[in-house]
């Protein structure tokens, strides 16, 4: 099945996006208020539909210039392994207003490393940390 590239979500993708937000451990809390408010603030959305069904999704946030921090990469559990993740990725680095940016950033669990690591992404970063501070609800 071949994947057609979406450049705004419609109604049904943002339905789609929640479903596959809903079935991971890292996002399943997330309500659409929520949802909506955090994609007024993204910079770039990258998403592929299959038969019109969203089934890969990436957000970026960016400076445009040194850094663009990737969040949210999600494929569908029926479309892993199709390909699906790796036109996700080069469809970003592809992007005309990413190609410029001097450092492309992402974090994730370290049995996706290998994945990444075929576009150059590296976990070799010296002495830099990744760091959180929760906010009080």
């Amino acid at each position: 099945m071949s994947l057609e590239r979406i450049e705004t979500l419609s109604p049904s993708h943002f339905d789609d996006l929640m479903r596959l937000y809903h079935g991971e451990w890292w996002s399943r809390e997330r309500h659409p208020d929520d949802v909506r408010r955090m994609l007024d603030a993204t910079d770039e959305t990258i998403a592929f539909a299959a038969a019109g069904r969203l089934v890969a999704f990436a957000r970026i946030l960016t400076d445009y210039v040194y850094k663009a921090l990737v969040f949210d990469v999600i494929v569908d559990p029926a479309h892993r392994g199709t390909g699906a993740g790796r036109m996700l990725v080069e469809a970003m680095l592809d992007h005309p207003r990413l190609r410029s940016v001097e450092h492309i950033e992402l974090y994730c669990r370290p049995e996706h490393v290998p994945f990444y690591e075929r576009w150059g992404f590296s976990a070799e970063l010296g002495a830099l940390h990744f760091m959180r501070r929760k906010q009080a609800p």
